[in-house]
């Protein structure tokens, strides 16, 4: 395996990392920025207050995106097969 080929794994491996990752922290991200704008508006300041929404969000979220990360992570281990059998090991 060359330097560039090895470059291309580990570039396509960062980029289906962070296809499979953005939907829940995106999630998790905006729902812990909305309850710190109710927070701050509503100037209740419970530091438990954040954590029941953000796991049932992110509970949802991965039931609802988990087809679309299995798909990504199936067709990633797919092309790297393909790229060890044609590579010959």
């Amino acid at each position: 395996m060359t330097e560039a080929e090895l470059i291309d794994v580990a570039r396509e491996s960062v980029t289906v990392m962070m296809k499979v990752a953005a939907p829940t922290l995106l999630a998790s991200l905006a729902v812990g920025l909305v309850i710190s704008l109710v927070q701050a508006l509503t100037q209740i300041q419970e530091m438990t207050l954040t954590f029941v929404p953000k796991i049932v969000i992110v509970f949802v979220v991965l039931l609802v995106s988990l087809p679309f990360m299995l798909h990504a992570l199936v067709e990633f281990t797919r092309q790297m097969m393909d790229h060890a059998i044609v590579g010959g090991g």
